[in-house]
């Protein structure tokens, strides 16, 4: 069944803090309800955790829950205003953070702290390195940290502003540069644009980026998985779009991207134009330049005016996985299932939309490894308006979408409750054979009992067992239906 929870959280707020942040809110275009301490930072470190909150516009963070504990600076850790979009990860020891670090939000950064490794962070106030960022997820892979975010264009020559979807990344060995350029701040800095886009005479690209996936293994591949929308002023459509992370890290072996005037257009550097060794690479031991402290001047100063590539990172498959457009909401979350099924080689993908409800599909990979066709299962309502109270735009407003594998079950973040769902509503289906295969539900399953039920993960289910699979006869035939009065899971 469906569970919601009222939610109510204050974590070590200061009163006083409090009291000059309503002092503010008279002044400023705020209500009192951003005084109070939101908590953007939660991070499991050192068999305990690392929690940040906005502490009434004073950002904090404590790397436990005990009350005795010493708080450390939220600052460049954890923005100041609850709405503001960061990211954050552990890695290598290092806190690695994408916020902004003051009250109005001008100053974004990417910024490391906390371990062994010297304090960096990106450069201030330069629109080439960030324009108007809204993070929204990070992912160490190798030697780098990937950070996904979307931002405001400098590369189109447009009266309006064109919001457009980047990757950046860093080595986690950097060390900053030398004491005349970029000290204690990034040397390894480069972003991309992601391409998620449907092919044709002239594109459809789906321009923002809401939500990731982590970085999985499928088929063979690491592979990233995006969900993207169009901008308010286009045509609404949503779609999910993967990335290879192979094909990503090349894209910032190539060329880079530079506007020679501010009148002038943007274009490719020239190979010859790259000085060496090449900008914005990992340092190697034992190399000439093992250390990013002691790169030539050239190298730093052509790094810090190039951070963008020309290249955009290509989508895998040539198209989009997931296409949604004309819809009545947008799809602003996801979460995905690559070990769905009783044999747990099944992927679903669950979308969270504007309206609060869930969509899922089921991904049915084709032949060639690198695309996929999806089958559209069914929309379930997630917002409940009993248990969450009023009923409006703003209440059914996704903030987190989650997957609990250990209940098999999915956890929604409204503003005013959190609610539990079912991957699977087998009872649904449960005194039809036809229904339940119907429903194509990898979770679910006839069973001997006659009833459709939940299958879970290790039912022994197989041409060589008492039970037989359908699995390969539904990829084939789509729609269509095995009768059988064994076992069949979809």
């Amino acid at each position: 069944k469906n569970t919601a929870v009222r939610c109510h959280c204050i974590f070590f707020l200061l009163n006083e803090k409090a009291g000059k942040c309503h002092e503010i809110s008279d002044c400023v275009s705020f209500t009192g309800e951003e005084c109070r301490n939101f908590i953007k930072v939660v991070l499991s470190h050192h068999d305990s955790l690392f929690v940040c909150g906005t502490n009434a516009f004073n950002p904090l963070c404590r790397d436990t829950l005990e009350m005795v504990s010493e708080t450390v600076s939220g600052m460049a850790r954890c923005p100041y205003d609850p709405r503001h979009a960061n990211v954050a990860l552990f890695a290598d020891g290092s806190l690695f953070t994408g916020t902004v670090t003051d009250f109005l939000a001008i100053d974004a950064v990417i910024y490391r702290s906390l371990g062994d490794s010297p304090a960096l962070r990106t450069v201030k106030h330069d629109s080439k390195w960030f324009r108007e960022p809204y993070f929204v997820s990070a992912m160490e892979w190798g030697p780098h940290i990937y950070f996904f975010f979307r931002e405001m264009a400098m590369e189109f020559h447009h009266l309006e502003k064109v919001m457009v979807s980047r990757v950046a990344r860093v080595c986690k060995a950097d060390l900053g540069g030398s004491p005349r350029v970029l000290e204690k701040q990034w040397t390894t800095f480069l972003k991309a644009r992601l391409n998620c886009s449907i092919p044709g005479d002239s594109h459809f690209y789906f321009n923002l980026l809401h939500a990731t996936s982590n970085i999985i293994r499928m088929q063979g591949r690491d592979v990233i998985l995006g969900l993207f929308s169009t901008p308010p002023n286009s045509i609404p459509g949503s779609a999910v779009c993967v990335f290879d992370m192979q094909q990503l890290a090349r894209v910032f072996e190539g060329r880079f991207k530079e506007q020679k005037s501010p009148e002038s257009i943007w274009t490719p550097v020239p190979d010859e134009a790259v000085p060496k060794p090449r900008p914005g690479g990992c340092s190697v031991q034992g190399s000439k330049f093992s250390s990013s402290t002691t790169l030539p001047d050239e190298v730093l100063n052509f790094v810090k005016t190039h951070p963008l590539m020309d290249e955009t990172v290509p989508l895998l498959g040539q198209r989009p996985w997931v296409v949604k457009t004309m819809g009545r909401y947008q799809l602003t979350a996801m979460v995905v299932d690559t070990e769905a099924g009783p044999n747990k080689n099944r992927t679903v993908l669950f979308l969270g939309s504007t309206r609060g409800t869930i969509l899922k599909f089921l991904m049915i990979p084709s032949g060639d490894s690198v695309s996929h066709s999806s089958v559209f299962l069914e929309e379930v309502e997630g917002f409940n308006p009993e248990k969450c109270g009023e009923d409006s735009p703003q209440a059914r407003q996704l903030l987190s979408l989650t997957l609990d594998r250990s209940s098999h079950t999915l956890l929604l973040a409204f503003p005013s409750c959190l609610v539990r769902l079912p991957t699977s509503r087998c009872h649904l289906h449960s005194r039809c054979m036809k229904s339940c295969l119907a429903s194509r539900d990898p979770y679910c399953g006839w069973t001997k009992g006659s009833t459709c039920s939940f299958l879970r993960p290790g039912t022994r289910c197989g041409p060589h067992k008492k039970h037989t699979t359908t699995l390969n006869y539904i990829s084939k035939h789509t729609g269509e239906i095995q009768h059988s009065k064994q076992l069949i899971s979809l």
